[in-house]
């Protein structure tokens, strides 16, 4: 089975579970797809009318066009997902964090605190590691006062059958055992997600002009690239974003054809590098859909994580929130005590200690 036929096969929405899923920020349903297809019930937010139109097109869960806030009341719910803006803390979002009022964390964390769901996870970019490393540790901390373990791993999609090289950061809270999924040893092309159209000119095809390949040219001598910033058959594509897939810049996602034009790639297939089935439709116009791509999380790896969520939710073993807070206090004042040791005793210290002659 060929990539194509696999993503439409496997991601197809249905219900089997008695539990609901909550998606805060839900965008088009990438997120919901994936759990859709492991046989979850969706309900969704988002304040974009066009995602939403696209939610309610094509999955079986309903989206409402919805601005949350910090009075908001959340039908019941088992299971929260999410991907709260991630502009205050991404690099093309100038990294302003908590300073942003794009900033959706209060909101997810409010949510999670009324419904005390068994399972929650969130994905966002993997800047918030770095320069805003401290306020992802105040987020954590609040999810852990509510009686959680939390784990989070940063993820390629590349890794997981998604023809891509995404890295993101996924946080998943829970009362039980949680093993996020395994990496995949083969990776897909952007020749197996769309050869079938990538040196076809559709009559909706836009090329680049000489003033734009001038343009293209300096940025990449600029940003000194090994490689023109095409798409190649044989390797999987770079990170698909709203700048790069809806704005005429210089890193724009574009093909080169065999007659040596570039044309800028379809927003159809733009959706299956991120993973979406062919028979997911997108609504607006194309500036909408590009952008709805560009922050979707790949359902082919949503799927994957709903996989392992399910396996968690499922688990006999499980702790009460009282028993996690002990642990998480537990487990604090160790931390605490290590870096009482570090503080007393240096690395140059360490080191004699340590080496007995």
């Amino acid at each position: 089975m060929n990539y194509k036929e696999y993503i439409n096969q496997i991601l197809t929405p249905k219900i089997t579970e008695k539990e609901v899923v909550l998606d805060l920020f839900a965008g088009c349903g990438g997120l919901s797809l994936g759990f859709e297809a492991v046989g979850y019930e969706t309900v969704g937010y988002e304040m974009d009318n066009a995602a939403t139109n696209t939610y309610n097109k094509n999955l079986k869960g309903q989206c409402f066009a919805t601005k949350l806030d910090l009075d908001f009341e959340y039908p019941q719910a088992d299971i929260i997902i999410g991907g709260p803006p991630c502009q205050p803390f991404s690099v093309g979002g100038h990294q302003k964090g908590m300073e942003d009022a794009r900033d959706g964390f209060p909101i997810f964390i409010d949510a999670v605190k009324k419904l005390q769901p068994k399972v929650f996870m969130f994905e966002n970019v993997r800047g918030l590691l770095y320069s805003n490393k401290w306020y992802f540790d105040l987020v954590l901390e609040e999810l852990q006062k509510l009686g959680y373990f939390i784990d989070y791993k940063l993820l390629n999609a590349v890794n997981f059958g998604v023809p891509q090289n995404r890295e993101r950061l996924f946080v998943v809270g829970h009362r039980a055992k949680f093993n996020f999924p395994k990496p995949q040893l083969k990776k897909v092309t952007v020749g197996e997600a769309i050869g079938d159209t990538m040196y076809t000119t559709p009559e909706e095809s836009k090329f680049l002009n000489e003033a734009q390949d001038r343009y293209v040219a300096n940025y990449e001598k600029a940003s000194a690239c090994i490689n023109p910033r095409d798409l190649y058959a044989d390797r999987p594509a770079r990170t698909l974003t709203c700048r790069n897939l809806a704005g005429a810049t210089g890193d724009m996602q574009r093909v080169k054809l065999l007659d040596g034009r570039r044309r800028r790639i379809l927003h159809n297939e733009a959706a299956r590098l991120q993973s979406f089935p062919d028979w997911f439709e997108f609504t607006g116009n194309e500036t909408q859909r590009f952008n709805q791509i560009g922050n979707a999380v790949p359902p082919l790896l949503a799927y994957q994580m709903a996989l392992s969520i399910k396996e968690c939710y499922n688990s006999e073993t499980a702790y009460s929130a009282f028993e996690i807070l002990e642990k998480n206090q537990q487990a604090n004042n160790v931390l605490t005590l290590f870096k009482i040791w570090r503080i007393t005793f240096p690395k140059a210290k360490n080191q004699k200690l340590f080496n007995k002659s």
